[in-house]
């Protein structure tokens, strides 16, 4: 696991009615701090990556749908320099993922639905300065391949 990642995996508390699911709260250790919370919805294929925050951590959980994350360590001076995680989480495998500052990440939705991806980021968006910087998803030094894997 790269260096700063960790993974929460989420239980649905279910019943007749349905479910409720936490997904972070303010008094359990993964918690920083909140800046703000935002959803984002994916059509079926779509990647969208790379980028890492200088100021932000991101905390990404798939509340509908699936999508591969993928994280890649990127930061000078990391024990983990160099390494790839890949994680498929949403409705099949609810769960939590935090993405430290300074490490490349992005994730494209899988399966024939779209995906509706929550992020609780530390920092609040600053729309005259964003604290985000980008690499082309394809065109790059990442040791990654988006394509459908099949083995």
């Amino acid at each position: 696991m790269i260096e700063g990642v960790k993974i929460k995996r989420l239980k649905p508390n279910c019943d007749e009615r349905g479910f409720l699911m936490e997904i972070l709260r303010c008094d359990e250790e993964m918690f920083e701090r909140f800046g703000l919370v935002y959803v984002s919805m994916n059509y079926p294929g779509v990647v969208r990556a790379w980028h890492y925050h200088k100021l932000q951590t991101d905390f990404f959980c798939v509340v509908k749908g699936m999508a591969k994350v993928v994280i890649y360590d990127s930061r000078e001076g990391s024990t983990t320099t160099g390494e790839v995680n890949e994680f498929f989480i949403g409705e099949h495998d609810p769960s939590l993922v935090r993405i430290p500052v300074g490490v490349m990440h992005g994730y494209k939705t899988v399966g024939a639905v779209p995906c509706l991806l929550l992020n609780f980021p530390t920092v609040p968006h600053n729309k005259e300065k964003p604290d985000e910087y980008r690499v082309d998803p394809h065109d790059n030094d990442i040791p990654y391949d988006w394509g459908l894997k099949e083995h």
